[in-house]
């Protein structure tokens, strides 16, 4: 793992040539006797954006937690930077540079803000650069530098937002795991972070997987993407491809008007995906 926020992307030119930061492949997790995941393979490679989209219960945070070693994976495979990752507990794999923000921020509450942050890199094994990370990261979040000596429980959704995402930047991750950053964010404050993911994959180089709900935003930031139904990839390819495919436009970014839901000549609720 890298020791500190420092560009390790290589020539934009040259990334789609090597070999894949993170590979995935036939990767399978259950619940019990449920299938949360079915197959689901994917790559990220180094100094992309990759997004993964999808409905509630599509699997994208199974997903997650199962990169992250939260849950270990019934079948497939897990390769980080060439090495197995699956099977691994999720202090290895954060140990490794695979670092997840889970859903729903779980800042710890009673700790300041500037405590909250120096947990994140309780793990590195070198103070080598954490106070210049400490800066980058309070540049990044000019809120979190206001409130550094408050409690984090007492920061607004947004706030813990940007709290979790600079908690998990000063483990010095070579991938950030990003589940569901907008979620319960307005409109305003979903821009402001995923103008901040930008901002940090441009002047780092860091790659980061980012599952997502709010397909417009996510389609318009990511360089890469897969759209997850039931478990599966329904389909994937480069963000602006995907932006244009009718299924994509229909059911993810509002394609269908309100004339044809109104007078019933596309009946959205009876039509199924036929991804192309």
């Amino acid at each position: 793992m890298s020791t500190s926020l420092v560009p390790q992307s290589p020539n934009p030119s040259e990334v789609q040539t090597t070999e894949p930061l993170l590979s995935v492949r036939n990767l399978e997790t259950w619940y019990g006797p449920i299938a949360a995941i079915k197959g689901v393979s994917l790559d990220l490679y180094r100094g992309d954006i990759v997004t993964v989209l999808g409905a509630n219960g599509a699997g994208k945070t199974t997903l997650l937690n199962t990169l992250a070693g939260v849950i270990d994976p019934f079948k497939g495979s897990v390769h980080f930077l060439g090495q197995p990752l699956h099977g691994l507990d999720p202090d290895e794999v954060a140990r490794r540079g695979l670092v997840l923000v889970p859903e729903g921020r779980q800042v710890f509450p009673f700790l300041t803000v500037a405590e909250n942050l120096r947990m994140g890199a309780f793990a590195r094994q070198q103070a080598q650069g954490m106070e210049s990370d400490l800066e980058r990261v309070y540049a990044w979040f000019p809120r979190l530098l206001e409130r550094q000596r408050q409690a984090a429980g007492l920061l607004s959704g947004g706030e813990q937002q940007m709290l979790a995402i600079g908690r998990a930047l000063m483990a010095s991750p070579t991938v950030l795991l990003l589940d569901e950053p907008s979620l319960g964010l307005s409109p305003l404050l979903t821009r402001e972070i995923f103008r901040i993911i930008e901002r940090i994959n441009s002047e780092t180089g860091m790659s980061i997987l980012v599952v997502e709900q709010n397909a417009a935003i996510a389609l318009a930031t990511a360089h890469h993407g897969y759209i997850m139904e039931l478990g599966r990839v329904a389909a994937a390819g480069p963000c602006a491809e995907l932006r244009e495919k009718d299924d994509v436009k229909e059911f993810y970014l509002g394609g269908v008007s309100h004339r044809e839901l109104v007078d019933g000549s596309k009946q959205r609720w009876k039509r199924r995906k036929t991804w192309r």
